[in-house]
């Protein structure tokens, strides 16, 4: 509960909640222990690290063996990213988001895609009556894709992303994840539009987390970056050992790497 507690209130300002997202307890680990408040988990990562695509095709038994050893190794709060929910079923959500918080999550990321907004509000409200049922205040980050998937255009995008953002509201979200924008004009209306605390995505061209906090917005997530980041250079480093044989590459490209063995031990 406390976890949960200090979560909500990492989101309250006036800072952004920087928040990195990570894949395995390695990630996560490293990641608290650089500095970071609070760890999410990456949908796309998590299911590329297991050797899955993103979109849904995760197990959920594998979803909570890596939110498990997550939390076994944070003494911060974890929010886990669970996608769509896996499913459209009300009671099998409830029964999902139940053991991500049972597995250590404090928080859920929770996206419509190109689901039926009403239906998205329903399945929001299933994951709340999973906090009362478990007894924790969960942080329901209600994702809206419409600009991600490119549902709408122009001022059309924006009005169809606040009417959805009020939806989500009404039916119990606790934040609003609008991934896609870097325009600061737009994460501007989009702040001033949205009273729940509003998460923007990370990505090339995004204002930096100061200037974000200027335009409102409370939480600034990684996505993938952190795991495209290790993977691109070990995708190089394996290159170069491969071709000559020579080692030095990945000693190079390991300076800085904590003592993992010593942490976990």
């Amino acid at each position: 509960m406390s976890q949960a507690a200090d979560f909500h209130a990492l989101h309250a300002g006036p800072d952004v909640l920087v928040l990195p997202n990570a894949w395995d307890a390695a990630s996560a680990a490293m990641m608290q222990d650089a500095g970071a408040k609070a760890v999410a988990t990456s949908s796309a990562a998590v299911a590329w690290a297991r050797g899955y695509a993103d979109g849904d095709n995760l197990p959920v038994p594998v979803l909570l063996d890596v939110i498990a050893g997550m939390a076994r190794v944070l003494s911060t709060p974890l929010t886990a990213d669970i996608e769509g929910g896996f499913t459209d079923d009300l009671e099998t959500l409830t029964q999902t988001v139940e053991a991500v918080i049972q597995a250590g999550a404090v928080g859920i990321n929770l996206e419509d895609g190109k689901r039926d907004p009403d239906l998205h509000a329903r399945k929001i409200e299933a994951a709340r009556e999973a906090g009362v049922r478990t007894g924790v205040e969960l942080f329901i980050n209600a994702r809206i894709d419409v600009y991600l998937k490119g549902l709408a255009e122009g001022e059309a995008a924006l009005t169809e992303t606040l009417s959805r953002a009020q939806l989500y509201e009404q039916a119990g979200a606790s934040g609003i994840f609008v991934p896609g924008p870097i325009d600061e004009t737009l994460i501007g209306q989009l702040a001033d539009g949205i009273s729940l605390p509003l998460n923007i995505m990370g990505r090339a061209g995004a204002p930096k987390a100061a200037r974000l906090a200027d335009l409102g917005v409370r939480r600034l997530s990684s996505a993938t970056g952190p795991f495209r980041a290790a993977y691109g250079v070990l995708n190089r480093t394996l290159a170069a050992f491969l071709e000559s044989g020579d080692s030095d590459a990945f000693s190079e490209a390991s300076q800085g790497m904590p003592d993992l063995n010593k942490r976990f031990g």
